[in-house]
């Protein structure tokens, strides 16, 4: 323990040891009692010689200059603080500070409460700008200090200095806000947080007691935050506006209404958006970047819900604005690489997952843009000592770059072509794949799974490259971070269908024994990629293939499967079993390996009661595949559920569920005679006739026919009449072969 006496001397010393300096932090971290006494300091300074208030005031100033600066580079001293109970203390101080008090003291302050609340954020998740290299050793104390910093009453004592009149403090609130919100219920009570004289206010009627329904305030649902934020932008303060930008796009993410609400404005005002996009255009380049994350989650917010929106012309405009400003930034020789890290991860965030805003970033040149920066940080040839020397800036950059790459090829054939062959980024990606960050090699297995949905270049490219089989080698590996191994197994799952040259050698190498790894681990989306693998590499499969895929997987775990609560586990393994009953060979390979048949026909007849469509889909196409069996159909006949699953198909589902349904029905009627008696007691025949019955085939008045549509039970869609059409004739001549029986018996 290092006793050192208390005072501003003192401080100063111990804060310029450890700023910059990690080693320094640990070892003041571990130093318990002396970190305990400068948080002390916070509120009860000791004595001074002199016993001035300016002497206790500089001890609080250099003390939480001293907490902001262990908070970051240092878990031992992020522990330290979080131990002893500094978020707490830290707000206690804020919360007693007079009017009166220096607005030195109070930066001081809200500088090392948005510290503090960062490195908690980050050591909790998720990132904000890509992978963390490591899992935080303190997540879970951290933990507990997140959830304290976003309850109402510690709301209560730091959002209200957004409006201080010093630009630092208001600053430091603002940044606190862009970068400690992490998730949705935190955002939602950040939204939710008006000032408690405005609730006070709206507890009360115009007569003063009638209370009012405090959800329908106008303060409430982020009215007060945003407004506070939209009103930091037109002051004219450069780092406050930054903060602001950056405070809005976080705390817009995920929320639809307070997205359009920052798109429109009133009458004569400028909107949030249109603020951001001239600021986006600035000097500065900070305040570009900030600008246009915030625009980017606006726009991507407004179109919340929805995979591939439809994209005004006016969002088209606005993307292609932010796509410029990124563009410039990425390219431009005079910007760090943590600012081109982040301009790049914005580009993703615009792209993700919208097809329009992808074509647009490969005719803007944004790819070709993000494409030269690979090729600039990664050596053609890699050495261990290069990579160990490499810095963690350049890494980090490399992750972002591969990932807007990864997003903008995703969708387009063009664009994968690009990648490939006139940006030749294979190598730079094949190289990342060996990385030592976590993110990078992340980022080099989605844009593997990116370039793997081409045809093209699945049988060029990523064969002749040996890019599919570095990242199947990386599958391969046990130890591998969870997330990577997400990525590579999506991967396995484009290289492993039966177009691909590498199926042949990965099955050699052992494809099948890696995925029972993961189908048998607690993770469900390692489980569901395997699965989803399983379902490519048997379609149109060999029965050789097929017998062993199902032994490795083995009977017992896939009726276990087939009873997963998870829908999407359901609905793969149903089509595992569609594609080994491809063919009536196929029907008696999957009952011969699954053994009981009544418990296959069991789980069956469980998935088409199931509210998910995809669930009851894949088992109707895999009982409409039994069907095709003649030695199988007796099953179906007799079991107790089916047939009534099945008419119920027919009547209420999607048409691409009544489709296989009507194909079982026919083959049950066409192959099997002695059918008729089972379907009718269903009401199967029934049912058929009634979806016939406004058709053009019995209506005369094609103008009827039109008008019934499915409302009235009559189909609509031909492939599912003819095929109702045949079927009910098989049951009808069942039936009146029956009758001929019957009347020659009584003959």
């Amino acid at each position: 323990m290092t006793v050192v006496q208390v005072s501003v001397p003192a401080l100063k010393a111990i804060k310029n040891s450890v700023i910059g300096n990690r080693t320094a932090k640990a070892a003041l971290g571990r130093d318990e009692a002396l970190v305990e006494r400068i948080i002390e300091c916070l509120n009860e300074p000791p004595p001074t010689p002199d016993g001035s208030d300016a002497a206790n005031t500089n001890i609080r100033i250099e003390a939480a200059h001293i907490v902001a600066s262990l908070s970051y580079g240092s878990s031992d001293a992020l522990r330290s603080l979080l131990q002893l109970n500094a978020p707490r203390v830290l707000l206690y101080a804020i919360s007693t500070l007079q009017p009166s008090a220096q607005p030195s003291l109070k930066a001081a302050f809200a500088r090392a409460l948005r510290a503090l609340s960062a490195a908690v954020a980050d050591a909790v998740g998720p990132s904000q700008w890509g992978l963390p290299p490591t899992v935080s050793d303190v997540r879970a104390e951290a933990k507990v200090a997140l959830e304290y910093l976003f309850q109402p009453e510690i709301l209560d004592v730091y959002i209200p200095l957004l409006t201080d009149p010093s630009p630092a403090v208001s600053t430091a609130i603002a940044q606190l806000l862009s970068v400690a919100v992490r998730n949705a219920e935190h955002r939602a009570r950040v939204h939710e947080w008006c000032p408690p004289a405005e609730r006070t206010r709206e507890a009360k009627g115009k007569r003063g007691w009638e209370r009012r329904d405090p959800t329908t305030s106008p303060s409430r649902h982020g009215g007060w935050i945003t407004r506070t934020l939209s009103s930091l932008l037109r002051r004219k303060d450069v780092k406050l506006q930054e903060a602001a930008l950056s405070a809005l796009a976080n705390l817009v993410r995920d929320s639809d209404s307070q997205a359009r609400r920052l798109a429109r404005a009133p009458p004569g005002t400028e909107s949030v958006l249109s603020t951001a996009l001239t600021l986006a255009k600035s000097r500065n380049t900070d305040l570009q970047l900030a600008a246009s994350h915030c625009v980017t989650s606006i726009l991507r917010a407004c179109a919340q819900g929805h995979y591939d929106p439809t994209v005004s012309h006016n969002d088209q405009a606005t993307a292609i604005t932010i796509m410029h400003v990124l563009n410039r930034i990425i390219e431009s020789e005079d910007t760090s690489y943590q600012t081109k890290t982040k301009a790049c991860f914005v580009l993703y965030s615009l792209v993700s997952d919208n097809r329009v805003f992808c074509q647009l970033a490969f005719e803007r040149n944004s790819l070709a843009k993000v494409a030269n920066l690979i090729n600039s940080i990664t050596p053609a040839e890699k050495s261990p000592e290069s990579e160990e020397d490499e810095p963690e800036s350049v890494c980090r950059l490399r992750e972002a770059a591969l990932t807007a790459v990864a997003a903008i090829a995703l969708f387009d054939s063009d664009i994968r072509t690009a990648v490939t062959d006139e940006l030749r980024l294979v190598p730079a990606i094949q190289a990342s794949l060996s990385n030592r960050y976590v993110g990078v090699r992340y980022a080099a297995c989605q844009c593997a799974r990116a370039l793997s949905r081409a045809v093209s270049a699945l049988r060029t490219n990523i064969v002749d490259t040996g890019l599919g089989l570095a990242v199947f080698q990386l599958f391969l590996k046990a130890d591998e971070d969870r997330q990577v191994m997400h990525a590579a197994s999506a991967v396995i799952c484009n290289v492993v269908t039966n177009f691909s040259p590498l199926r042949t050698t990965l099955l050699e190498q052992g494809v099948i024994q890696r995925l029972v790894q993961l189908l048998r681990s607690d993770d469900i989306e390692l489980k569901l990629n395997a699965l989803w693998a399983y379902k490519n590499l048997l379609y149109k499969a060999t029965p050789e293939l097929k017998r062993e895929v199902m032994s490795a997987i083995g009977c017992s775990e896939m009726s276990n499967l087939l009873m997963e609560s998870d829908t999407r586990l359901q609905e793969q393994v149903l089509h595992i079993l569609r594609h080994i009953a491809d063919g009536v060979d196929g029907v008696e390979l999957l009952f011969a390996e699954m053994g009981d048949s009544e418990m296959l026909l069991d789980s069956l007849a469980k998935c088409m009661e199931s509210e998910n469509e995809d669930v009851v889909l894949q088992a109707v196409f895999v009982l409409a595949n039994v069907a095709n069996s003649v030695s199988h159909q007796t099953s179906i006949l007799s079991h107790p559920k089916i047939l009534g699953r099945l008419r119920d198909c027919l009547v209420d589902a999607k048409v691409e569920i009544r489709r296989p349904a009507v194909s079982c029905v026919l083959e049950l009627a066409r192959q099997n005679p002695r059918s008729f008696r089972e379907l009718h007691e269903a009401g199967i025949d029934a049912t058929l006739r009634h979806m016939l019955e406004h058709t053009s085939h019995v209506a005369s008045s094609p103008t009827l026919r039109f008008a019934a549509g499915r409302q009235m039970g009559a189909e609509d869609d031909m492939e599912v009449q003819e095929k109702a059409r045949q079927a009910l004739h098989w049951l009808e001549q069942a039936q009146l072969a029956r009758e001929s029986v019957v009347s020659e018996m009584d003959l």
